[in-house]
């Protein structure tokens, strides 16, 4: 019985931390979920990534260093477009296009995704 209102707890408290996210929160997410579904790979510091590594790196980034954020673009800004350690600017690359600098890659997927909720609303 405990347990089972332990999980309650859990999922309600979750709920509300879901409710209670700033907008941007929920627009960043989706828009590392798009990085991680996009097939891409990502080059950082002279590495490559799957774009779903890539997608936890900067969940990891957001974790660390999300007080530094309050839009999705001072996410990109400030923790998705270099290292903090080198300072080497991340770049993606896609089949079928030139690679590009993250930051780049980025701003035009949240340009999309507005669109695409503004077309919907």
């Amino acid at each position: 019985m405990r347990l089972i209102v332990l999980l309650l707890g859990l999922l309600m408290g979750g709920r509300v931390l879901a409710e209670t996210a700033e907008p941007y929160q929920q627009e960043v997410e989706q828009l590392v979920a798009v990085l991680a579904q996009s097939g891409c790979e990502f080059e950082r510091n002279g590495s490559r990534h799957s774009a779903a590594d890539a997608a936890d790196h900067m969940r990891l980034k957001l974790r660390r260093g999300g007080k530094y954020v309050s839009s999705a673009e001072t996410f990109i800004e400030r923790l998705a477009t270099k290292s903090s350690w080198t300072g080497k600017a991340y770049i993606i690359d896609c089949p079928d296009d030139e690679p590009m600098a993250s930051a780049d890659w980025l701003r035009q997927r949240l340009t999309e995704m507005r669109a695409t909720k503004n077309a919907a609303q």
